[in-house]
This record gives structure tokens, sequence and C-alpha cells, in this order.
């Protein structure tokens, strides 16, 4: 089911200045949860009541609900097609559909092959998409999410890692060289507690893996800028397990490897707060979301 807001809670779609960390208000709602914003040109595009929605950056309107037909409930995993016509999105049924942004009929892309598909990345080419695959077992319990590509168009899905440490955020540099993600593997040797995701990369077919970031904190969901000069991700709190909402987060700012990490904005948020590739085509601006509570 989408989420919904808690009573007394809001939701505010801001965008962010990288270079001044200066932020703008672009749209404030008390009644739907939006999440996840991606960047299309000028405007943003986010999920809410399970429906996408097109806003213009700016401010200067609400956000429209964009017609999509056969398309389940989606969540807040979606990525933009590089041909600017279309966008890919993960909807509630576990499956991933191809749609036009214009709006009209979804297809879907993956097929009934026993998992839950959470589309994170678009290679540059827009041939191959990077998701989470998750098996449930027979209680519905899930076990512990691994990366996969899929061809755009369908087909045969590769797979990346098979372990019991759990992966997310898959997303293609520019130049489409890595994959960039979170993850509870210690490619550095050191034994990690349960949840201790930090950023990684590795190649495509999943071979090279690197460990970027090491530090106390939880890190989730590495955004390569349009550059592929740094890195937006953000950053839970020490001891969090996986990245729930409604937590004191950090969106922070690094190198492609890791280095000169910086804080942008310190939010309450985490879930729905920058899940998906959120950077202006332009490479100075991001987008985010918080969820304010009453007090």
């Amino acid at each position: 089911m989408p989420r919904t807001l808690a009573p007394g809670q809001r939701c505010r779609i801001h965008v962010l200045d990288v270079t001044t960390g200066a932020t703008r208000l672009v749209h404030e709602s008390a009644d739907v949860l939006y999440e996840a914003p991606n960047w299309s040109a000028e405007d943003l595009i986010v999920n809410g009541d399970g429906l996408l929605f097109r806003l213009p950056a700016d401010g200067s309107g609400d956000p429209a609900p964009i017609d999509i037909r056969g398309l389940p409930a989606a969540n807040n995993d979606h990525v933009l097609a590089p041909d600017g016509i279309h966008v890919f999105v993960s909807a509630e049924d576990g499956h991933i559909y191809r749609a036009p942004l214009a709006g009209g009929e979804a297809v879907r892309i993956t097929s009934d092959d026993g998992l839950l598909h959470f589309l994170h990345g678009v290679s540059p080419d827009g041939v191959t998409l990077a998701y989470v695959g998750v098996v449930t077992d027979p209680a519905g319990t899930w076990r512990a999410p691994n990366l996969f590509t899929i061809p755009a168009t369908g087909g045969p899905s590769v797979q990346l890692t098979d372990d019991e440490f759990p992966d997310d955020g898959a997303e293609f540099s520019p130049d489409g060289a890595w994959i960039y993600v979170n993850t509870e593997r210690p490619l550095d040797g050191t034994p990690r507690e349960a949840g201790h995701a930090q950023l990684a990369r590795m190649r495509p077919d999943g071979s090279g893996a690197e460990q970027l970031t090491d530090d106390e904190r939880v890190n989730w969901f590495p955004h390569p800028s349009p550059d592929g000069t740094r890195l937006a991700y953000v950053s839970f709190p020490p001891g969090t397990v996986g990245h729930p909402a409604d937590h004191d987060v950090i969106i922070r700012v690094c190198g492609p490897r890791g280095e000169g990490v910086r804080d942008l904005v310190t939010l309450f948020g985490g879930q729905g707060t920058m899940n998906v590739p959120s950077w202006a085509p332009d490479g100075t601006r991001l987008a985010f979301v918080d969820y304010p509570l009453s007090d």
C-alpha cells in the first residue's frame, strides 16, 4: 500500500543548491505523502498515493498526476529513461514497468521469476536496468536483497550478487563503467553489525567491487552527479537497520571514490527523501523531500 502521512505530519519537496547549500521549498502538502524526486529538465517527477506526478522545480505550480494506464500502484523506485520520453517504475505488485512520461499505456518489463523487483538504475544508453531483487519465504519474510540487471525491453536477468549481505540502490555511473550501490558486505574485510550499510561500486557484471565509505553512520542510495565527479547520498544515524521513514538523516556529497565527504543538509525523513536519481541535469542542484511532524 502507498505510504501516507501521520496525523499532523507534512510533506515538503525542496531543491538544494549543492554549492551554496541554499534550499528552496517548491511544494508542501498535509494531504499527500510525496516521495523520491527525479529531475526532468525543469520539472520534478515524484510518486504519491500510488501515482506519478509532475511538479515544476521552481515551485510555480502544484503536482499534476501523469495519466499512466495499466500501471499498478507505483512505489518510490522510479527512474527516467535517457531518451527523456519514458520512465521506468517499480509497482506494488513487485514488477518493473516502462511508461511514457506524457501519459499512456504502461508495459511490464520483468517476468514472474519469483522475485520482487525494485528498480534503481538505467544505463546511460538506456539498454539495461539495474534493480534489487528480493526472494520471500513461504511465511512472507524477505531474504537478503541481491542485485540484478535486465534488458530495458525485458528478457533474462543477470544476477550480480548472491550472498547473505543486503545490497540496494544500484545506480549506473554516467559513463556506464560502474554501478554504485549501498551494501552490508564487508568489502574491506572489517566485520560489521547487521544493517551497517556503506557505499560501494562494482563493474556492471558484478566484478571489481570496492568499498567507498567507512564510517559509523548507515549510508544509502548513492547518486552519481551528471558529470560523474560527485556522489550524493542519504546518511542515517548509527545503528539504523534498513532505510526507515521518520529519522533524522543527513544528505551528504562526496567524490566518486568516497573522498571528501561533506554534509549538505540535515532533515527529518529517510525513506522517500532521496531514493532515486535526484540531480538536476546541470549537476548544480538536488531535489529531496522531508516529512516534519507537528511538533
